[in-house]
């Protein structure tokens, strides 16, 4: 129990500052690009009490983990009003893509970091990491699997965003009507992955590319650590 509340303890830190830079680059992204809405409601602080959802992003993710289940959660989401943007089509698609791209971009200062302090923080060759050695671990890994996570196309995923850009108009029209379902179909992957860990979905599907991309952002931190 004690390394679960630690392991807790490291986790939602990184969660939130994971959650908080995404939900701002979109809305500032979506500035840019015509649509102050997020700027008149105040959502481009990085305050995380703007952002966090107690129970997305405290209580289910950290219940989820004391249960000893993988860890998802959710923050509310920064308003984009399509119609505001200067080209919706592209805006859309470019709001949606700030966010990934944020995590992916810490997750690099993340690898940076722990490359430049590994050997301060106690991470040995053996793969044994202090406190701080596995909460830059854990940043990286988050930052990741939201990245690659919230690319899924799946409403209201950022990905649905980037594929409805991308499909003729008429096509993404039709994808459109599927958004109302979308927090359907997510539980439905949450509870596929809870109650049937064995069919592997999340390690052979999302997986595959969090797994490559961990390896170059540690391939990285290592070749930092060893100049």
């Amino acid at each position: 129990m004690t390394d679960t509340i630690i392991q807790i303890l490291l986790l939602v830190p990184a969660l939130i500052v994971a959650i908080v830079f995404h939900e701002v680059a979109h809305g500032y992204v979506a500035m840019l690009l015509g649509d102050p809405t997020a700027k008149e409601r105040r959502r481009l602080s990085l305050n995380p009490l703007r952002h966090v959802d107690p129970i997305g992003t405290l209580l289910v993710p950290g219940a989820m983990l004391l249960a000893g289940g993988p860890a998802f959660g959710w923050a509310k989401p920064v308003p984009v009003i399509k119609e505001r943007l200067d080209n919706p089509r592209f805006g859309m698609m470019a709001v949606a893509a700030a966010g990934p791209g944020t995590n992916l971009l810490l997750a690099l200062v993340g690898a940076i970091a722990l490359g430049l302090f590994a050997p301060k923080l106690g991470l040995g060759m053996n793969g044994e990491a202090g406190y701080g050695a596995q909460a830059l671990f854990y940043f990286i890994l988050i930052n990741i699997f939201l990245a690659v996570f919230n690319m899924l196309p799946i409403p209201p995923f950022d990905g649905s965003h980037i594929v409805e850009g991308l499909l003729p108009p008429s096509w993404g029209e039709t994808y459109n009507r599927l958004r109302p379902f979308g927090m359907m179909f997510f539980f439905a992957l949450v509870a596929s992955v809870w109650f049937f860990p064995q069919l592997g979905i999340l390690e052979n599907t999302v997986g595959v590319p969090v797994n490559w991309l961990l390896e170059k952002y540690l391939g990285l931190a290592e070749a930092i650590s060893g100049l």
